[in-house]
């Protein structure tokens, strides 16, 4: 089925239905590889984890103390016959009331079932110790189990898992040094237009500098995705279509920013549909209702996802975090992933337009009673990029809303690892 079977035509499409389109038009996912442990943070598991072991692998002490056999009656003063520390074992099994002084970590002996710790204890001879309030002694106390962590032949982690230091830690408890981990997608990624100036070169005076390729490339380096950055593009349709088909042939996925629009200079469109097909092009949203996207055909291979993403750079990021992240993640095989949104209370009243959703820049913040309140970082224009720098969150109202009042509940979305 190619997307002109859509049958998008030129109407506006709402924020869900695009989601929803975009997600069946997204390819599979990119191919795996073995990474190391230390390599891994970041990335996306190919394949389920099954625990090889127990974890603990013995049931060991969670104090130092003593590891006592419980006897009959609820002890006062047991006999200690050895110690065991941690990564030694005691081969003796001990008989009831008999207890060996043990470190945290350090295996129970056979027969020890109950960890008293230090701090309950006084020496009364040799090889004898008092429990100091044998009232607050309970058995099987301070006691780590084998297995309790994870049971060996457990899953560990689920495939489509991005890595986060917590999941490597729990990788190394397995005695794991290396994963499978879905590649990095290949993100060609230019801007368009005449006008658009390079960081470090003189600014003309009809000119603005290139916001857009470093802000994609900053999202794009956070999700994982290796950068294939092309520079800057001038206003030409043949030197556009070129370019978009040259991307291509080496990439997973073409992205520009700029020249979507219908203006006489918005060469993006009418290049993509030169070399591939266009799916859908404007949604109803603000910022960043002119979003372009398609496929590149490809001499061999399947087609490229292309964005073309508006030239607004706030329309840009918020476009990214709504539409490409979504596919890009998919890409890497965390199809299970959804953006986080929670509910706080306007602490000033928002305006919007009924037909479209608005993304507002926000500042969340919890009062004194731990409910979450979200105002405006001011000013909302597209261009304004000093407002996501403000910002900790989108405040987003839907298309049904035309006002939330003071006070009223509304949905952010938090900045998260991105941004």
């Amino acid at each position: 089925m190619t997307l002109s079977c859509f049958e998008l035509g030129e109407r506006m499409l709402g924020v869900d239905e695009t989601l929803g389109a975009l997600a069946a038009m997204t390819p599979p996912a990119v191919a795996c590889q073995r990474v190391p442990l230390s390599s891994a943070l970041g990335g996306v598991l190919a394949a389920d984890v099954v625990s090889p072991i127990d974890v603990p692998q013995n049931t060991n002490a969670a104090m130092d103390g003593i590891a006592l056999a419980w006897p009959e009656a609820p002890p006062t003063e047991v006999t200690v016959v050895g110690e065991v520390l941690a990564g030694t074992r005691f081969e003796t099994r001990l008989a009831a009331g008999q207890a060996v002084r043990i470190t945290t970590g350090a295996p129970l002996p056979d027969g020890a079932d109950t960890v008293i710790m230090n701090e309950q204890l006084a020496t009364s001879a040799a090889s004898r110790v008092r429990i100091e309030h044998p009232e607050r002694v309970r058995r099987a106390q301070n006691v780590r189990r084998a297995g309790e962590d994870l049971a060996r032949g457990q899953l560990a982690l689920a495939a489509g898992t991005r890595l986060r230091p917590q999941h490597l830690g729990l990788l190394a408890s397995l005695g794991l040094a290396d994963v499978s981990l879905f590649r990095p997608v290949r993100v060609a990624v230019f801007s368009t237009g005449d006008e658009v100036t390079a960081p470090g070169e003189a600014l003309p005076a009809a000119g603005i500098y290139d916001t857009n390729r470093f802000s994609l490339r900053g999202l794009l380096e956070r999700l994982g995705c290796e950068v294939i950055d092309l520079g800057i593009l001038r206003d030409d349709l043949e030197t556009m279509r070129w370019a978009l088909a040259t991307a291509a042939r080496d990439a997973d996925m073409v992205m520009t920013s700029g020249g979507v629009s219908v203006g006489q200079a918005d060469w993006v469109k009418p290049a993509l549909e030169a070399i591939g097909e266009l799916g859908l092009w404007r949604i109803a949203m603000r910022p960043g209702r002119p979003l372009a996207f398609g496929r590149i055909r490809r001499e061999a291979g399947a087609p490229v996802p292309f964005f073309g993403l508006p030239g607004n750079p706030v329309a840009v990021m918020v476009t990214f975090l709504q539409f490409v992240q979504p596919m890009l993640r998919r890409m890497q095989g965390e199809h299970a992933w959804q953006p986080a949104r929670l509910t706080a209370l306007a602490g000033e009243s928002l305006k919007s337009r009924e037909g479209r959703v608005d993304f507002h820049r926000g500042i969340y913040a919890s009062d004194e009673a731990g409910r979450l309140w979200v105002n405006t970082t001011g000013r909302q224009g597209s261009g304004i990029l000093s407002s996501m720098v403000a910002a900790n969150c989108l405040i987003e109202i839907s298309a049904e809303c035309a006002t939330v009042d003071v006070g009223a509940p509304v949905t952010i979305q938090p900045f998260g690892d991105l941004t």
